[in-house]
């Protein structure tokens, strides 16, 4: 949309309020609001704001930051009460100087996926982010007690879950985004919502927009939304399955072969070898809390081992069955993810340590078919060269910033900040004193 017909939709749409919205090193959502009377100056200047409060933007004296608007990515915000209606526009950051900001995680995306187009190629990504649902205690307080009793795919008519969940797709599609598939998922409380497959950029936009409105819409209904990848012990966690393909700009999907056992071209072989290559170097971006690492552990369905296969889920990216006459649907699913990643974070690193698979063509080991890689000891795994991602976000970080890929693919400025915040959630944790260790020790020592 031109600046006119934005003017004219919000017009009609009844809008009081804009929220200008763009994300933190973390994924965090930060807004700037303002009274639709100022649109039309935010569509032609931007708005300036002080970013030096900003998980990992910029020091006190280099605090401002401009923010551009996106147009294609207008949304109303549909919690918001009809009397003071909001809509949403996400921004990408500029600094003073016109040029733009290479700590802000959307805008180095946008650079990243333009940089791949001009070789020929878009990135295309589908997300399945999974989260729970939790009621509140008498007392204001959260616990994480499941609010349902249901499992996998279960069905109910009187289900509190599925009026939940069906109103969550219906706010999302409000927003504009092609839900495909809602479902609960295995543990109690536990609910995925898909949506379509496509290029990342979108597709990042839509985890964030969805990960908001989930969180009002739940609080709406009394209820706690938590996208913790482990939030009770004993079950499964969430994860945020990531699947993946290139295109060429006649969209044409590239992992396709049709002569291949696994329908999957030498270009998707090599984008895959390259993903297992830096596995443990991405890991920290894409399991980026200390809790993360309780869902990372053999038992529970989450990847722990690093290998790849088309029907075993024990490994760390799986080709998808994709019925014979249907090419688009060949593609990659890294099964690593959890959905409390920056995705477009997530998507950056990802997306180029496929490029460097592809760039020097890394040796592809044998799938993983047959073997259920957590049946096996370790004298096994390692009979069959596999070996495990990162135990812990310490161990991650160290793998991480040795990896030059994925250190280039965030740029001096991202990664540093990344890492700076990372340090310091570790420092908390390590010096934190959890109820297992005083139940544990507090009479015994």
């Amino acid at each position: 949309m031109d600046h006119q017909d934005i003017l004219k939709r919000v017009k009609e749409d009844g809008v009081k309020y804009i929220s200008y919205q763009f994300v933190d090193i973390n994924g965090v959502v930060k807004s700037v609001d303002a009274p639709i009377e100022r649109l039309e100056i935010a569509l032609d200047d931007g708005i300036w704001f002080d970013g030096s409060s900003v998980e990992g933007f910029s020091r006190i004296q280099e605090s401002d930051m401009h923010l551009r608007i996106d147009p294609d990515s207008y949304a109303i915000l549909p919690w918001s009460p009809e009397e003071m209606r909001r809509a949403r526009f996400f921004c990408d950051i500029y600094t003073p100087d016109g040029k733009p900001f290479e700590g802000d995680p959307r805008g180095m995306l946008r650079k990243s996926l333009a940089a791949l187009k001009k070789r020929g190629y878009i990135y295309n990504v589908g997300t399945e982010p999974e989260f729970f649902l939790f009621r509140r205690n008498d007392n204001g307080s959260t616990h994480p007690v499941p609010h349902d009793v249901g499992s996998y795919f279960d069905f109910s008519p009187n289900d509190e879950a599925v009026r939940v969940r069906t109103e969550l797709m219906h706010a999302l599609r409000s927003m504009g985004l092609e839900v495909e598939v809602g479902h609960h998922e295995v543990a109690l409380g536990q609910h995925e919502i898909d949506f379509e497959f496509t290029n990342a950029l979108r597709t990042a936009d839509n985890v964030v927009t969805m990960k908001t409105t989930v969180k009002a819409i739940a609080d709406r209904h009394g209820l706690v939304a938590s996208f913790m990848p482990k939030p009770v012990f004993g079950i499964n966690g969430s994860g945020m399955h990531c699947h993946q393909s290139l295109s060429d700009l006649n969209g044409n999907n590239c992992f396709h072969d049709a002569d291949d056992p696994f329908r999957l071209s030498k270009l998707g072989r090599d984008f895959i070898a390259g993903q297992l290559n830096h596995a443990r170097g991405m890991t920290a971006v894409l399991a980026p809390t200390v809790n993360s690492y309780k869902r990372l552990v053999p038992g529970y369905e989450a990847p722990v081992y690093i290998g790849w296969a088309q029907v075993n889920r024990s490994a760390l990216i799986r080709i998808p069955f994709a019925p014979p006459g249907k090419d688009k649907a060949v593609r990659a699913e890294l099964r690593c993810p959890d959905p409390s990643s920056n995705p477009y974070l997530a998507f950056l690193v990802m997306l180029a340590a496929g490029l460097d698979g592809i760039d020097h063509h890394y040796p592809l080991t044998e799938p993983l078919n047959d073997i259920n890689v957590y049946e096996m000891d370790a004298a096994e795994r390692a009979s069959h060269n596999i070996i495990s991602l990162p135990g812990s976000l310490m161990e991650a970080m160290a793998d991480m910033e040795k990896d030059e890929i994925v250190c280039s693919a965030l740029g001096s400025v991202m990664k540093d900040a990344f890492l700076r915040s990372r340090q310091h959630e570790w420092e908390a944790y390590r010096i934190a004193v959890t109820d297992w260790e005083i139940k544990r020790y507090l009479e015994m020592s």
